[in-house]
C-alpha cells in the first residue's frame, strides 16, 4: 500500500522538505489538447476525462489593445527595470490567473505571438508579464524577461512591506513567500552563469511554481526535462533541483565530447559538423503532493496538463527543427508524465521512469514515446513496485527497459559509479543512475546499463551515430 510505503519513505528523508499549503481543488480537469480537437460538448468518458478545446486569444488581444505604448518611438528589446508604464496590472490579475488555469493551445499562442508587431509584443508583456512569462508558445527569451521582472518586483514589494511593518500573520506569510522567491533568484545565479539560465515558468503565489532552463531551448539538439515527485517544492528544493539539472547538463556535454572523438562521429565522417548541444530544464511546473494528498491523482492530472503544454510549446516554437526530447521523471512525477504521454497529444523521444508509484497506462504501447522507455528501481525504495496508481513499470509485461541504478564501474570511462538506495538517491552525484539518465537524454539507449552481463559489451562501438 502506498500509505505504508510513504511512511517508510519519511523515515529515510534527508534533504527534501515540504513547503506551501496543500492544493485546494479536488476536481479533475480535462487535459489540454491541440487546436481542432473533438467537440468539447462530447460525452466524457467514465474512466478518464476527455480532451477539450482550449480557449482562444481574446483576452490576449484585449491586453495588447489596452496596454499603453512606450513614450518613445524607438523599439525596445527588453523590459523596463522599474514600473515606468501606466498599465494597471492589478486590473488584469484575475483574468490572467483564469487564463493560466485554462490557457490557449501552445500552437495557437505561437501563431498569435508571431502575428504581433514587436511593439505589440512589448506592450502585452508590460501589461501582463505574469501571463506572457507562463504562456507556452511565447518565445523563451521573452518569457525569461517577463518572469525576471515579476520576480524582481515581487521581491521588492515584499521587502518594502516587511520594512514598513504589518501584522504578525502577514509578516509570517510574506516572509515565507519571500524566502521562496529568494530560492528562485539563488537558483538563477549570476547573469554570467555558464551555461546561461532562463526562467521560463514562475508562479509567485502559494507554494509557487518555477522552471529554469540551462542552455538554449531554441537551438539545443537534446532537451531533457527533469520532472519531480512528492515533497519537491520551489521554496525547499529549487536550488537543489537546478544543481541536479546542471549535473545532468555537464554529464551530457562530457558524453557528447567523448562520442565526438569516435570514428563514427559526424565530424570524423564529413570533415567537421557542428558539435551537438544540450539544454536541461529544472521543471517544477505543478504542485507536487505531500503526505496528506499523495494518494490522490488530482495533482497528477495538474502535472499532466502542465507537462503536455510544456512539450507542445517546445514543439510549436521549434517548428521543423525539432530536438531530441526526453522526460527524466521521478516518483509521483512519473505518474504525471505517463498521464501526459497517454492522454494528450504530447510526445517525447525518450522517457526515464525512476522510483515510480505506478502507471495509469497499461504498457509502453500506450505512451507516445518514439524511442526507448527506461525504468530504474533502487534497493530499499518503498515506492517503486507499489503499483498504487496502476501498472508497475518495473514489471516485464509493461515493456520498459531496465536502467541499472545499483552501482558499477563504467567500462567506457573507467569511473567507479555509486549505487542509489531508497527513494531519494537517484539524482545523487557520481551514481550509475545519473550516468544512465544523462545517456537517455542524448539518445544513447544502447549505452545505458541494465546490470546484466550484457553491460560488458556496452562500448563506444554501440554509440548511436549522429550524437
Amino acid at each position: 500500500m502506498l500509505a505504508e510505503a510513504t511512511a517508510l519513505l519519511l523515515a529515510s528523508l534527508t534533504v527534501v522538505s515540504v513547503t506551501g499549503a496543500p492544493a485546494m481543488s479536488t476536481s479533475i480537469r480535462p487535459p489540454i489538447s491541440a487546436v481542432g480537437v473533438s467537440d468539447a460538448t462530447a460525452t466524457p468518458s467514465t474512466s478518464f476525462p476527455t480532451a477539450h478545446k482550449p480557449r482562444g486569444t481574446a483576452l490576449l488581444d484585449r491586453l495588447v489593445g489596452t496596454a499603453s505604448p512606450r513614450s518613445t518611438g524607438a523599439p525596445a528589446t527588453t523590459l523596463p527595470v522599474s514600473r515606468s508604464t501606466p498599465v494597471d496590472r492589478a486590473a488584469h490579475h484575475d483574468a490572467v490567473r483564469s487564463m493560466l488555469l485554462d490557457p490557449p493551445a501552445p500552437r495557437t499562442v505561437a501563431n498569435w505571438w508571431g502575428a504581433l508587431e514587436g511593439s505589440e509584443q512589448l506592450r502585452a508583456t508590460i501589461a501582463a508579464p505574469e501571463l506572457v512569462g507562463n504562456l507556452d508558445g511565447v518565445p523563451y527569451v521573452m518569457r525569461d524577461q517577463a518572469n525576471r521582472t515579476v520576480l524582481r518586483e515581487t521581491i521588492n514589494d515584499l521587502e518594502l512591506g516587511l520594512d514598513e511593518g504589518t501584522s504578525r500573520a502577514m509578516q509570517t506569510r510574506d516572509d515565507g513567500q519571500l524566502q521562496m522567491l529568494y530560492s528562485i533568484a539563488d537558483a538563477l545565479g549570476p547573469a554570467e552563469a555558464n551555461p546561461h539560465r532562463q526562467l521560463i515558468t514562475l508562479d509567485v503565489e502559494g507554494a509557487g511554481k518555477a522552471s529554469i532552463v540551462l542552455g538554449d531551448l531554441m537551438t539545443a539538439d537534446y532537451v531533457s526535462y527533469l520532472v519531480p515527485g512528492m515533497f519537491i517544492s520551489v521554496g525547499g528544493n529549487m536550488v537543489e533541483w537546478v544543481d541536479t539539472a546542471a549535473r545532468i547538463y555537464d554529464e551530457q556535454v562530457s558524453w557528447l565530447a567523448l562520442l565526438d572523438d569516435t570514428p563514427t562521429a559526424p565530424a570524423a565522417r564529413d570533415g567537421g559538423a557542428e558539435e551537438p548541444t544540450v539544454a536541461t530544464v529544472a521543471w517544477i511546473g505543478y504542485q507536487t503532493p505531500h503526505l496528506l494528498n499523495v494518494g490522490s491523482l488530482d495533482l497528477a492530472y495538474e502535472g499532466r496538463d502542465a507537462i503536455a503544454s510544456t512539450l507542445l510549446g517546445l514543439d510549436a516554437l521549434r517548428g521543423a527543427d525539432q530536438p531530441h526530447v526526453s522526460l527524466l521523471a521521478h516518483s509521483y512525477g512519473t505518474t504525471a508524465s505517463m498521464l501526459a504521454l497517454s492522454e494528450t497529444p504530447a510526445r517525447v523521444d525518450a522517457l526515464a521512469i525512476i522510483g515510480s508509484p505506478g502507471s495509469p497506462a497499461a504498457s509502453i504501447d500506450d505512451l507516445k514515446v518514439t524511442g526507448a522507455v527506461f525504468v530504474g528501481e533502487a534497493a530499499w525504495d518503498p515506492i517503486s513496485n507499489s503499483a498504487f496508481f496502476g501498472a508497475d513499470p518495473g514489471e516485464t509485461a509493461f515493456g520498459a527497459r531496465v536502467m541499472s541504478v545499483a552501482g558499477s564501474v563504467d567500462l567506457i570511462t573507467q569511473k567507479v559509479l555509486a549505487g542509489s538506495t531508497g527513494h531519494n538517491e537517484y539524482f545523487s552525484p557520481g551514481t550509475e543512475s545519473m550516468r544512465n539518465l544523462a545517456l537517455v537524454g542524448i539518445g544513447q539507449a544502447e549505452l545505458v546499463t541494465d546490470g546484466t552481463e550484457r553491460d560488458a559489451l556496452r562500448t563506444l562501438a554501440l554509440a548511436r551515430p549522429g550524437a
